[in-house]
């Protein structure tokens, strides 16, 4: 990501996170440098929910998911709710 404008709060999920919603903040818009198929260097500007995949995913092609992005608090109570959800299948 080059530059990025305006942080916005928005529900995000993912199927890394099964069945967990949560209120992540990120930029609504960014600018980022990418290199194509072909080996040149590109920019994309991408604002709204484009904007929010494009950092999810990247977030996941460098090891984080996005509960990275909120409190301890939260992602601690994120935890507790997966460990009780996957104790109750495994029963």
């Amino acid at each position: 990501m080059i530059h990025y404008f305006d942080l916005v709060s928005m529900e995000e999920g993912c199927l890394s996170v099964p069945d967990q919603r949560e209120l992540v903040v990120r930029p609504e818009r960014v600018v980022m440098q990418y290199t194509d198929l072909h080996g040149k260097r590109k920019i994309l500007k991408a604002q709204g929910i484009l904007s929010r995949c494009l950092q999810h995913e990247i977030d996941h092609l460098n090891g984080t998911v996005f509960i990275k992005h909120i409190s301890k608090l939260k992602r601690d109570l994120v935890m507790q709710k997966m460990r009780k959800a996957a104790s109750l299948r495994k029963n």
